[in-house]
């Protein structure tokens, strides 16, 4: 089994990250730190609640839906601000199913550090976030920091809605999706346990058979 880190690191170069020194061998007898993560900094997942009133909280996510196969759409290299429509999934149209989970390879990712990163990302229109919730996909996993232009309030909050009321759960700001050579992956993408969460940084792997 090959594994594939999908995560981006977390360090003081992150916005919306803090790691400070909280204990050290010489003065205190061990290392320890402190860490202040936004909740949506990073690779990380978002809850329903983040944009819905009464939406679930992190801490309800079925992690059934987390693990498991997952399609790998080659969209890249995707261009600055580029809408992905439904056209674009033409490819995979007859794979996309109830419950299947499909991580979307744009190699947005590297551009993290950039201003781009941020303010040019490619992003989910709203009718293909429709036609995945009329597929009813189980999850979708994004390398930009939003599925949406963050810039754009009535937008970033049109998609995340029509995804959240569909029960599609997101996952943001995914890494080294170029360097998966199989179509079909095994994914594990585990959000932290934060009770009441709108979303939290995770770990995701992808494996793939030898």
């Amino acid at each position: 089994m090959r594994i594939i880190d999908l995560t981006l690191p977390i360090n003081n170069d992150m916005p919306g990250v803090d790691v400070s020194p909280a204990k050290r061998i010489k003065t205190h007898g061990w290392n320890a730190t402190t860490l202040t993560l936004y909740s949506h900094c990073g690779t990380h997942m978002d809850a329903p609640c983040h944009f819905l009133d009464d939406g679930r909280t992190i801490d309800q996510q079925d992690l059934s839906v987390v693990v498991g196969p997952a399609i790998v759409v080659d969209l890249s290299p995707a261009t600055p601000k580029q809408l992905l429509t439904v056209d674009d999934f033409a490819s995979v149209a007859n794979q996309v199913t109830p419950g299947c989970r499909l991580l979307l390879r744009t190699d947005w990712h590297k551009r993290f550090g950039t201003t781009e990163y941020r303010n040019e990302l490619p992003r989910i229109s709203v009718e293909l976030a429709r036609w995945l919730v009329d597929r009813e996909v189980g999850l979708i996993g994004v390398e930009p920091p939003s599925v949406a232009d963050v810039n754009n309030i009535d937008e970033v909050t049109e998609v995340h809605q029509t995804l959240f009321r569909g029960g599609v759960v997101i996952l943001e700001g995914l890494a080294n999706l170029d360097q998966l050579t199989q179509g079909i992956v095994q994914l594990v993408a585990l959000p932290l346990n934060v009770i009441g969460g709108d979303g939290t940084p995770v770990r995701a792997i992808a494996m793939e058979e030898n």
